[in-house]
């Protein structure tokens, strides 16, 4: 998975016009976020060609997860040719995300 910050957002998910890109916003303290990012990297094997995935340490970035409307953890935001075009957010699973993800493939 790509590290996304505030700094090469625009570079990493909006210049992407390739693939989908899925953003996980987390934290280490989010105890769901955790759980579920062994499962995410799972998806990510299986969408490599696909489906580029990055993610967003929130507790760092936490002005920059606000600016994206992010208030709540585990938030997924996917991204098609730059532009958001979906998201899940607090009740996330693994087949919540595979299934917002074969919707725009």
């Amino acid at each position: 998975m790509v590290e996304v910050t505030a700094q090469n957002f625009e570079q990493e998910v909006k210049s992407e016009t390739d693939k989908l890109v899925l953003v996980d916003f987390w934290s280490e303290k989010c105890e769901k976020c955790m759980a579920l990012m062994p499962e995410v990297e799972e998806l990510e094997k299986k969408y490599a060609d696909k489906v580029k995935f990055a993610k967003v340490d929130a507790a760092k970035d936490r002005r920059f997860c606000w600016s994206l409307k992010v208030m709540s953890l585990p938030t997924f935001q996917l991204y098609k040719n730059g532009e958001k075009v979906d998201e899940i957010t607090q009740d996330v699973t693994v087949d919540k995300i595979e299934e917002m993800i074969n919707k725009y493939l």
